[in-house]
């Protein structure tokens, strides 16, 4: 019997929910999404979507933190109760098996007081605050999306055996190159913000002496499957997100890596792993223009070992530690 699941998918850019839907189609379960991002186009038949409230509008927040026991409970909020109620009423009408939460502490422990065996989505980063504690002892199974031994952080180092480390999640994995790689430049900017501004980009494009193909960011055009960028550009330059770096391993693109400012130093801690590695250029801030050309050299000249990544098969692995937890098998 397929069991039914509750998925949360966070709002922040689009990274979470691109990774729910890299996942589902190896997922043999049914599931009800709830998020505060508007329904997909491309959502899996016979799974529901129901938008929740918006928590972080209205003013300024009244101890939002509970004296940094949680991240995000601000007092007297309406859209924050109403979309924990929503929550739970979800699971009661609809009976769930489990929960899998990408990502909030507090989900996590609504999750766990209904009853629910949950999983839990993480990312780099110094994650060892009261609040993530809190959140990983209440969950099952704690999946992170990159290869063990590559990325390190030290938020799971007492987790044991809860960790699934799939390997990075890219909704690209095990499709062929779209073509040759050009001369161009690719800047895969995403949409979670960043301080690089059109002036910026172009500077570099001057230097480097290559046209630039902007996707995402501010400014550039938006392309929903940009694999196509990503197998054809001579090297593509990208942020540090989990998402981005699945890709860049799925294209085996040669890349520049520029980590943006995230919460708990996520990106810095994911770009610092990269260079260990050898698997891509790294650059802490964005290069002044006479920087550009021999960082563009560099990498065209390498060889990015990508594979260990371990971005094959990632989606599947993901899906199995996530049926293991709903059955109780883990």
């Amino acid at each position: 019997m397929r069991p039914r699941i509750g998925w949360y998918v966070h709002h922040h850019g689009r990274g979470h929910l691109t990774r729910l839907l890299a996942i589902a189609p190896h997922l043999d379960a049914d599931v009800d999404c709830l998020s505060s991002l508007p329904i997909p186009a491309h959502l899996p038949q016979g799974w529901s979507w129901t938008v929740l409230d918006r928590d972080d509008d209205g003013g300024t927040p009244v101890d939002p933190t509970v004296d940094g026991m949680l991240h995000w409970a601000p007092i007297g909020h309406a859209g924050h109760r109403r979309r924990l109620s929503v929550i739970a009423d979800a699971a009661t009408t609809g009976r769930w098996d489990g929960m899998v939460v990408d990502t909030s502490v507090e989900v996590t422990l609504l999750a766990r007081l209904l009853g629910l065996r949950t999983v839990v989505v993480t990312q780099p980063g110094h994650r060892v605050d009261r609040p993530h504690v809190l959140g990983f002892a209440a969950a099952d199974t704690v999946i992170a999306p990159w290869a063990r031994g590559i990325l390190s952080p030290p938020h799971l180092e007492a987790l044991g055996r809860k960790v699934v480390h799939t390997g990075g999640i890219s909704r690209f994995a095990g499709r062929r190159p779209a073509g040759m790689r050009t001369e161009s430049v690719v800047l895969l900017a995403g949409s979670g913000g960043s301080n690089i501004g059109p002036a910026a980009i172009r500077d570099a494009e001057k230097a480097t002496g290559r046209p630039w193909r902007v996707l995402g960011g501010d400014g550039g055009a938006w392309a929903d499957d940009p694999w196509e960028a990503l197998t054809s550009g001579a090297v593509v330059v990208s942020w540090a997100g989990q998402n981005a770096v699945a890709d860049l391993a799925a294209a085996h693109a040669p890349a520049v890596v520029v980590p943006q400012d995230r919460p708990f130093d996520e990106q810095r801690e994911t770009g610092r792993a990269l260079r260990r590695a050898g698997l891509a250029e790294v650059s802490d801030s964005w290069p002044v223009p006479e920087q550009w050309p021999a960082l563009i050299d560099r990498a065209v000249a390498a060889r990015p070992e990508w594979e260990r990544w371990e971005v094959a098969g990632a989606p599947a692995r993901a899906a199995a530690a996530i049926l293991e937890t709903v059955r109780g098998d883990r």
